[in-house]
Parts: structure tokens; sequence; C-alpha cells
């Protein structure tokens, strides 16, 4: 329900009662407007599902004439959906249609309809429908075949082959695809191997139980696969004639490849024989992706041969050719990729300097100049790779007053503004992002300056990333709390670039921002970090509190990044990663050989440090123009990171260090990334 997203109503009244502080909300407006208290009960009405209540807040608003009004009611229809004729809904949604929350009652309502079997209902609402739920989908291709459609079953494949658990209701669809032969023995062991691949036994069992050879005896067996998994290739205990044998033992031959390469191919070499082709094929491609995680050498050769890799193995061949710089298989790697992932940044980039490497510098720079063109960490790199006279020209545009009013006064606009005052900021960012979907680039720049005018750092930078020919960079970087900022970066003797780039990653710059690990305030702390930190600096009265206090949370970031550099011999690269995921994880992705930053950055096991590292360096890169600081390229910015041989030498590695408090575990790690 939406009731998961919301803050609870006592917050809420305190951020009203707050309100004429910038510090509690995000928002110009010093007066609470008329209704706000009866929209905030109606609120607290709804949470307790007090439809009477919610009844007489719903009319009151309405008498008022209120802006938020349409959201009561919305509440309303959603505590009486159950019970609603689908008249009253359909005139509902007819009436809010321009609304953000239409669609997602409009998801609810499907699932009533098809939970019910309204199919004709169904039908004729399901047009309307634009967002995705899993749930709706199935009953959408059902309903397809119950009106004679026999060809959606055939097409709904794409439905079952999800490693994850789907919708309760999927499973009314997949017993017709079943029982129609739509759904085939193979794609049964097919979808049985990717969820085991994903750990997820307890999907893997409910798979096994449509398959013709069921047997009860394979959910202890599959357990002990998981739990055991040498025991279950040693004894034996599985017989590799059946489809089941050969998909239990490959499971638990990629369980021990999780933490031992060479001890699973042993294991492998003592039963090869006894598999077929394709699943010979099938081990290799986990073997090199179990090694290429944990970053070690054998995996090019592995990975060279399975035939048929998958999207984050094909990823993971070209990024294990990077670490030892093999060009040619890196362009034999991205040249197996799909259209479409080969045509992502990452693999348009190393392709690029596979070829400059190989001195086929005119189809690389081709490559380049593309590129070089879009605003992103690839972008940035492949404009360094190209003279200053090829890079291509910023198309830069600033929204006039005229341009910001045009747009801001009008009905989706001011909803936003409303909600963004009494903290619904989910609701408000609904608004904004339904609002400006169709917008230009000049639509969206003045939408941009609008919310930068009002504090809403996270819309500016948000919306104004969308451009794609006009930009306006102030927006895109702002440098909101430099008072604080630029200090604080002297203090601790760091690049104050890099302190915004780390900033605007972790918050966008939104002071209330707290991570779904704990990670809390304007630089994301976790509470463990924090409090470390605050003994640190010699703050001796800290408390958690403090946490989302302006100079407090600065001051602590701003030090724990020195540490962190520090503790990376001054490599901001590493020391990112580090800040991201931990200081002995950042020293372990170290090669035997230095490596390119960008090439470290790349093989990052991690996809969301992976990604984190990335955004960082490259908002550094941008924010040092903005601030007036040293300029340099990106590549440049990215550095030379060392081996680990040389690391050691350089008393990079401490054993010694507080791990527990510096590299918290998963629950209390360091922040994660927003994106």
């Amino acid at each position: 329900m939406l009731s998961q997203y919301i803050p609870s109503f006592i917050t809420r009244l305190c951020l009203v009662f707050f309100a004429s502080t910038s510090l509690f909300v995000a928002s110009t407006s010093v007066f609470a407007a008329s209704g706000d208290d009866d929209f905030l009960q109606a609120r607290a009405a709804y949470d307790k599902k007090n439809v009477i209540a919610l009844s007489d807040y719903v009319q009151q608003l309405q008498n008022q004439h209120y802006l938020l009004a349409p959201y009561a009611d919305y509440w309303l229809m959603l505590l009486n959906l159950e019970d609603a004729d689908n008249q009253a809904v359909t005139d509902f949604l007819n009436k809010y249609s321009d609304y953000p929350f239409a669609d997602r009652l409009r998801g609810e309502y499907l699932k009533k309809l098809g939970k019910n079997q309204g199919w004709v209902s169904f039908q004729n609402e399901i047009s309307n429908y634009q967002l995705e739920d899993p749930a709706v989908v199935c009953y959408a291709a059902e309903s397809s075949a119950i009106n004679g459609d026999a060809s959606v079953l055939e097409g709904s494949k794409s439905l079952w082959m999800q490693p994850r658990e789907q919708p309760a209701n999927c499973t009314s669809l997949y017993d017709r695809m079943q029982a129609s032969g739509a759904l085939t023995e193979d794609d049964i062991w097919d979808r049985f191997r990717l969820v085991l691949a994903d750990g997820r036994l307890n999907l893997a069992k409910a798979i096994v139980r449509r398959s013709k050879t069921f047997d009860v005896s394979q959910y202890k067996l599959i357990d002990k696969a998981y739990s055991t998994p040498q025991l279950v290739l040693n004894k034996k205990l599985v017989s590799f004639k059946t489809r089941f044998g050969r998909e239990l033992s490959l499971f638990a031959l990629n369980r021990i490849a999780k933490t031992d390469s060479l001890q699973a191919l042993s294991t492998y070499k003592s039963v090869e024989d006894l598999f077929k082709p394709d699943d010979r094929s099938y081990f290799y491609g986990g073997l090199a992706l179990q090694a290429a995680l944990r970053q070690e050498p054998q995996a090019v050769q592995w990975f060279q041969r399975a035939d048929d890799l998958n999207k984050e193995q094909l990823a993971w061949f070209a990024r294990s050719a990077l670490r030892e710089k093999n060009w040619p298989v890196v362009l034999n790697a991205i040249a197996k990729m799909s259209p479409e992932q080969a045509d992502e940044g990452a693999w348009r980039y190393w392709k690029a300097r596979a070829l400059k490497a190989q001195n086929q510098t005119l189809e690389a720079n081709t490559l380049f100049a593309k590129l070089s063109t879009e605003r992103h960490f690839y972008g940035w790199l492949a404009q360094d790779e190209l003279d200053d006279v090829m890079s291509a020209p910023l198309n830069t545009y600033k929204a006039s007053d005229a341009d910001v009013d045009e747009i801001t006064n009008t009905p989706a606009f001011q909803r936003a503004e409303a909600l963004q005052r009494l903290d619904f900021r989910w609701e408000a960012k609904s608004e904004w992002v339904q609002a400006t979907k169709d917008f230009d680039d000049r639509q969206l720049l003045a939408a941009a300056e609008f919310a930068a005018r009002k504090n809403w750092y996270d819309l500016t930078i948000i919306t104004a990333d969308k451009t794609t020919e006009m930009h306006d960079f102030e927006l895109r970087y702002p440098t909101p709390y430099r008072s604080l900022m630029k200090p604080a970066a002297g203090e601790q003797a760091i690049d104050e670039a890099w302190v915004y780039g780390i900033t605007r990653q972790e918050s966008r710059f939104m002071h209330y921002a707290k991570s779904g690990v704990g990670a809390s305030g304007l630089m994301q702390l976790m509470p463990a970090t924090a409090k470390w930190a605050a003994s640190r600096v010699g703050i001796s009265n800290y408390n958690n509190s403090m946490i989302h206090e302006l100079d407090t949370n600065i001051a602590l970031g701003t030090y724990y990044m020195r540490h962190t550099l520090d503790l990376m011999n001054g490599q901001e690269v590493m020391a990112s990663a580090a800040y991201n995921a931990g200081p002995s994880r950042a020293k372990k992705w170290l090669a035997t050989t230095p490596l390119e930053g960008a090439i470290y950055a790349e093989t990052i096991p991690f996809s969301e440090t992976r990604s984190y590292v990335q955004k960082v360096m490259a908002n550094a890169h941008l924010y040092a123009a903005r601030l007036g600081l040293k300029t340099m390229s990106l590549k440049q910015r990215l550095g030379v990171v060392p081996s680990s041989l040389g690391a050691i030498n350089n008393n990079l590695i401490d054993n010694n260090e507080p791990e527990q408090s510096l590299e918290p575990t998963k629950s209390s790690e360091q922040a994660k990334p927003n994106d």
C-alpha cells in the first residue's frame, strides 16, 4: 500500500509546526495553507483505516476547494475499493485522470477485477494502464487466453523465465500454459536452473513440482546441494542420467565455485564425462563469472570455454580482459554481446579504447566522437581521448523568468509545491515526474530552475540531468552549503570538488535523506561510522540525532573522506570505493600490476559501488570547473591505481585497522548510492 512510503502522522505534524524553517521543509513557504491541518488529519485517518473519519475530512476539504483534496478522495477510494462498484471506480479514474495516483488506483482495480474474474471490465480498462505490475500482466495474459487468444500463452514465457518469485495469481496463468503445452518440460528445467543459480531454493522447489519426473525426495536433495555441495558430488547422491540430477550437480558445482574456483574445477573434472556439451559450457560460464567477481586471472580462459554466455557473464568477460589489458579479447567479448548491450556507453567506450590500442585510430575516434556528446562518465572519458578541436561544443541554455512562469503556473506544479510543503515528498516527486515526462530540453531546464529556487536540490538535479542537447550545468551541479563545505574540505585538506561529488551522489544535497541500510544526512553516514568519526574529531557530547545537523554531518563526512583517502594512499578513486563499500574491500580490488583508474572502477565487483564510484568521479570532474578550482581531465583525475604489492610496500594495508568501526558489516555498512 501507499502508506509504506509515508512517514508517521506525528512526524508530519512536527514538520508542519516547523514549516517556517528551511531545515525542516524543502519549500520557501512560511505559512501553512488553509486546509493543511484537515489534510494531515485525513492522512492519519487513512493510515488508521478509519473510513468514517476520512469521509468527513474529504467532504471538508472539497468544501474548502483545497488544492490537495483529490488525494484524500483517493485514499478514501483505496479503502473502499473492494466494495466499490465498477462504475464508481471508472468515474473516479476519469475524474482524476491527470493525477499520478490514477494509474496506481487503476492497477489495484485491475487486480480486483482479475481476482474476481471480471474479464469484460478488465479488458475495457487494461488498455489505459501505463505502469508495470507483474500481477496485472499475468491477469492480462490470462484474460486474453480466456477470450480465445491462444498465442498469448506462448508469448508469456518471458514472464515464466524470471529468477524471482512472481505474484500468486501468476500460478493460474502458468497452469494454463502448461496444460496447453506452451510451457514445456525444458522450460521448467530452464527456470529451475535460473532460480537455483540465484539461490532461491523455495522457488526452485515450487518449480520442480511441475516436472513430470517430480519426486518429493528431490526437496531434501536440493537442500543438501545447497548446504553440502561437495558431499552431494563426492557421493554421487543424484543420477546424471536425469535432468534433475545434472541440474542439481551443476548447482552444487556453482556453490563450490562461489568460494573456490580451483576446487570447483577439480571436482568438475571428476564428473565431466557425465555432462552433456551444453552443460559443460554452462559450468564454465558460471565458473568464470565467480572467478571474475573475485578478479582471478583464470577467468578469461574459462569464459573462452563457454559457448553461450548471458549478459552478466559477457560483461565480466570483457572486464576480466580489461584487467589483463588484453585488448583483442575485450573486442571479442563485446562482439558477442547483443546489440542492446553492446550499445551501452561502457561497451562503446571500451570497444573504442581496444580499437585505439590496436592502432585502429579512425574507427576508435568515430566511436569516441559520438560518445563524447553524451553527458555521463563514459562520455567525459571519450572526450579525453579526442583532441580539443574534435570535441563537440556544449549547447548551454539559461531559463528565463518567463520560461519558469510558463510551465510552473500549472495545477501539477502547484500540487507538487503543496505536497513538498507538507513533507509528502514521494507524492510530490510523482507529480513532478508526471508533469515533466514529455518536456523538451527548454521546459526541463525551466522546471529545474523552479526547483532550484525552491531549494529542492534533488528535483533540480534529476530534472536538469534529463536534457540531451541543451544543458545548464549550474543546475545539474548545484553548490549549496558552500559556506560549510569549503572550510570543512580545507580543514581536512581534501579536494572540495570531490566533497561535492560525494555529496551529490549520496543525498542530492537533501539533508533529510536516509538510505535503506540506515545511512543518514547530507553525506549519508552510517550511525556507527558517524559515532566513530565524532570520537576522532573530538565531539564529546555526540548523539545519533546530530547526524542530520548540517555542520556536524559535513564535518564527520569530510573527516571520514580524509581517513579513507589516507588509507588509500591518496587515491581518490579507491577512497570513493572505500566510502561506499568499506576500506578493506577497496584494497581487495587491487591488481598485481598497476591499473588505470578507469579500469579499477570498471572492474569493481559490486554493481552498486561500481556505478557509485564512476558517478562520484564524474561529479568531481564537473565540480572542479563549477567551483573555480584547478581542472584536469577525468582520466587524469582517475589516475593510476598502484598494484597490491606496491600498496603493501607503501603501508596501504594495515592489519590493525579497526574494521568493525570503519568497514561495518551489511547491517551497518557505510553509505549506499542514491541513483
